[in-house]
């Protein structure tokens, strides 16, 4: 009878430097990419202070999925542009590092390199199903990695304290709003 545990490949330390190379290559080719295409450009998109252009893609296919089932289908489109604002206004406001690093999940996610290889999704963010996205979003919630666990936990609240602190968002979860004074 064979056993199976002395027949697992072992990565060894040739093997793991190989691994750290093609990782490191990897990484060196997104960044410039992403510098000579102009997606880390600071610049907003129309109608916005902090979100730019190449934010907008994801965020828009990612809002209506974690608000389903909090938000009619009829007033998704609404919802998804207020919650937009939101997040901008958040992002705004929001610590110059922190920002830095928000944006560069953002860029991640609107980078054909580091989208597909990261997300599962291949192509354009706009012909995404729900299904991928809910099995994107699912990947990095339950992912090995710390890293991509953060950034799933960072999506998450981007998407839920923009909309929730709307007084539109308060009726679904029976928040009457906070007391008047």
């Amino acid at each position: 009878m064979s056993d199976i545990a002395n027949a697992a490949p072992q990565l060894s330390r040739r093997g793991l430097l190989k691994v750290g190379l093609l990782g490191g290559a990897f990484l060196a080719t997104a960044g410039l990419t992403a510098s000579l295409s102009g997606c880390s450009a600071a610049t907003p998109a129309g109608g916005f202070q902090v979100l730019r252009a190449s934010d907008l893609p994801s965020l828009r296919a990612i809002i209506p999925v974690v608000l389903h089932g909090a938000v009619p289908a009829e007033a998704m489109p609404a919802t998804v542009d207020a919650t937009l604002q939101g997040i901008d206004h958040n992002l705004h406001h929001l610590a110059p590092e922190w920002l830095k690093l928000t944006q560069q999940l953002l860029d991640v996610l609107s980078m054909a390199v580091t989208r597909g290889p990261l997300t599962g999704i291949w192509g354009a963010w706009d012909n995404a199903s729900a299904e991928d996205i809910r099995s994107f979003l699912a990947r990095w919630e339950h992912s090995s990695l710390d890293l991509l666990r953060m950034g799933h936990a960072s999506l998450l609240q981007l998407v839920l304290m923009s909309w929730y602190a709307r007084p539109q968002a308060w009726a679904h979860c029976g928040y009457p709003g906070p007391p008047t004074i």
